[in-house]
């Protein structure tokens, strides 16, 4: 399974004027590409805190105690706003209960789909212009490296060639993507505005749109999108379309202008419908052929250059790339090694009674030298165990020495409430408060994060060694390739205002919104609530992002609309093979869509598994108690309110949290937290009564009932 994202021990607190609050308290899970998580409990249960972190919004005040959220080979909970702001919006995209606190009251909603593009966009292509330019430099240091060294300026001068013909694939590929944008848009908004003036509508702002197809009917003019032997005609007939539209205003007759129309149109899905050449290979041929291209249909011009560049220039350019790729991999293999040793010695330091401040930074230190010394700067996957390990470490040491001195305060805070409660109490009056527990940072726990750490690395070490013969270099060697003309292109992919209005546009329709075109220019006061959350959801999708988090987006709308709401993000996770969690206090919104389902309670995962495993065969009491209180239009009983209410996680229980509710509690659970227990390869619980010695106890009727029912009709359905 390809992991998205990786959340791992994640513990957050929050500081109160009451204590400190439990929030969530270690919780791990994966998010796999192209999957639904949700994410399911009661009020409090710390989802959104889960959420909330990922993207990096949490409150002041909290405090991450211990955890990883690996995203791209970077821990989210480690790297600067400067980064983060690389991937918030652009990466990982959410989406809120309230829409209206997600829109601006007082914008339109056609700039707020369009902001965020527009910034995305050029940050993206400085993004990719850096990345190009940083990693065809280390390639050509390895190159250099791996070979003879009378071939240096040879590689150099390739590695020249490489950079200089890339400037010309971008220019002949930005000329492409212009024009051919503008003949996809005109086709996108005559077959919109066409079908309007058949039925003789004039809506207000159809002569800005009229002028929109005009502008983009020029710019469609290229010789691989539509000819410039055309380019005559669409100018004559997109210069009269102006004039006859406001002629035909007054009429109500407009023959003519659908006639241009309909011809532009042609011009334009001709364009989009012819074949792309190679322009990677062109951009070659015409810097360094000094001969102009062969006139040839595009299939037998596209094989002409890819010939040409291999023979001239690519396979040998490829062979040195494969050797250079060989031999930084086999050095980073001996550093590794070495690094093994280096880190199950350093555990020693970590794991004293009392550490030593200057010991623990030294080895740090020198631990992080020698872990970037195993990243391979031309591997084009990252090594996020090794990308994080430095932050992640410095981290907890530095939680470890500033505890020190917090705990000490934070015990002098408890023993001077603990004397005010004695002292009340000594006097025969019973106080209407609790002495909360020290505020204590658990300095053993600590400890164990940091040579959590360090052995994780070590295990990930030894099997990247025990997998070092079986690797392709051969293919990851076109991967590379790949790799620099996709962000070569990434360069390219210039996001301008007519443009971003565009693709606004279009992701207005996408979502459900109609009339879009008219739609843009209104503030979000004019929509219902469904209408402004499709908003929400699409300003969230504007910039195309791998994760959608969605917080409990349904809750705020009514029960049909919610339908709609849900049907739409399962179509466009489909759509964009977008990964999803999902957050929502009602097990039953998530059962059509999720893929996975994690409980919680009292800041903890207590059940977790495929939806086929939480919906019929759950095992944890309350997740028994969520499907109880699931409302079903199948049965009149009464449904099952769960008795009593969540915990105070200023005092979080001994045991397990939800036994004082939990009408199967034993004794243990109020004395000891359950484990998880595994169930199946993909079904955890952490409740006693999967202890080998529990007595065994069947879910409530209602649950059973229900699973009989929805078996009942999955049978139906099936036949």
């Amino acid at each position: 399974m390809n992991e998205k994202l990786q959340v791992r021990n994640l513990r957050i607190s929050f500081r109160t004027s009451n204590g400190k609050v439990q929030a969530v308290r270690d919780i791990s899970f994966d998010l796999a590409t192209g999957e639904t998580l949700a994410i399911v409990g009661e009020s409090g249960s710390g989802k959104s805190v889960t959420s909330k972190a990922i993207l990096g919004i949490l409150a002041g005040n909290s405090i991450v105690e211990s955890g990883e959220i690996i995203y791209d080979g970077k821990d989210l909970l480690k790297i600067s706003e400067e980064d983060f702001h690389k991937i918030r919006g652009d990466k990982i995209a959410m989406i809120f209960q309230d829409p209206m606190s997600s829109l601006n009251p007082i914008v339109r909603i056609g700039r707020q789909l369009t902001e965020a593009m527009l910034l995305k966009g050029k940050a993206r292509q400085r993004e990719c212009r850096a990345t190009f330019n940083g990693y065809l430099k280390n390639l050509n240091k390895a190159m250099v490296a791996s070979n003879d060294p009378a071939r240096a300026a040879a590689i150099n001068e390739n590695c020249r060639k490489f950079d200089k013909f890339e400037f010309k694939h971008i220019e002949l590929e930005s000329a492409y993507k212009k024009a051919f944008e503008a003949a996809s848009e005109t086709v996108d908004d005559i077959g919109k505005i066409a079908f309007e003036l058949e039925k003789k509508s004039v809506a207000k702002g159809s002569a800005d749109r009229i002028n929109d197809i005009v502008k983009q009917s020029k710019d469609s003019i290229n010789e691989y999108v539509v000819s410039p032997e055309h380019k005559a005609e669409v100018y004559s007939l997109a210069g009269s379309l102006a004039s006859e539209f406001s002629k035909a205003k007054k009429s109500m007759n407009f023959d003519t202008v659908l006639g241009i129309l309909y011809k532009l149109r042609d011009f334009a899905q001709e364009g989009i419908s012819k074949k792309a050449p190679n322009f990677f290979c062109m951009g070659y041929y015409l810097t360094f052929s000094d001969k102009p291209l062969p006139d040839m249909p595009v299939d037998e011009l596209n094989k002409f250059l890819h010939d040409y560049i291999d023979k001239d220039f690519m396979l040998a350019f490829i062979d040195d790339a494969e050797r250079a790729l060989e031999y930084s991999s086999s050095i980073v293999i001996g550093n590794m090694r070495k690094a093994i040793e280096e880190l199950n010695a350093a555990k020693a330091v970590y794991t004293r009674e009392n550490l030593d401040k200057k010991e623990c930074y030294d080895t740090y230190k020198a631990l992080s030298a020698t872990v970037k010394s195993c990243i391979d700067v031309l591997n084009i996957t990252k090594d996020s165990l090794s990308f994080t390990f430095a932050p992640s470490i410095k981290s907890q040491i530095d939680n470890y020495f500033h505890a020190i001195g917090a705990n000490v305060k934070a015990q002098r805070v408890h023993d001077r409430d603990q004397r005010k409660f004695d002292r009340i109490v000594a006097k025969g009056k019973k106080p209407d408060w609790e002495v909360a527990d020290a505020a204590i940072t658990d300095l053993e726990l600590i400890k164990e994060n940091i040579v959590t750490i360090i052995t994780r690395l070590v295990d990930h070490y030894d099997e990247v060694i025990a997998n070092y013969s079986s690797r392709k270099f051969d293919e990851e060697t076109v991967a590379v390739i790949d790799y620099l003309k996709a962000n070569a292109s990434g360069v390219v992919d210039k996001v301008t205002r007519r443009v971003a209005k565009h693709r606004a546009i279009k992701l207005m329709d996408e979502v459900g919104i109609a009339e879009p075109h008219k739609r843009y220019k209104q503030y979000p006061f004019e929509f219902s609530g469904g209408m402004r959350q499709r908003i929400v959801i699409a300003i969230a999708l504007a910039a195309n992002p791998d994760i959608l988090i969605c917080d409990e987006p349904t809750t705020a709308l009514d029960v049909t609309i919610q339908a709609q709401i849900l049907e739409l993000i399962n179509n466009l996770k489909e759509e964009r093979n977008l990964s999803v969690i999902f957050i929502t206090h009602d097990l039953g919104v998530v059962a059509n869509m999720a893929d996975r389902v994690a409980v919680m309670y009292a800041g903890k995962i207590v059940e977790y598994g495929t939806s086929e495993d939480i919906f019929y065969h759950s095992a944890h009491p309350y997740t028994w108690a969520l499907l109880s209180s699931m409302p079903d239009l199948d049965t009149d009983e009464k449904l099952e309110a769960i008795p009593g209410t969540p915990p105070n996680m200023i005092y979080p229980p001994k045991g397990d949290a939800f036994a004082p509710r939990n009408k199967y509690a034993m004794q243990i659970d109020f004395e000891r937290q359950p484990p998880m227990f595994k169930i199946s390869d993909t079904h955890y619980a952490a409740t006693w009564l999967l202890h080998p010695d529990a007595p065994k106890v069947d879910p409530p009727k209602a649950v059973v009932d229900r699973i009989r029912r929805m078996n009942e009709r999955r049978a139906t359905k099936d036949e």
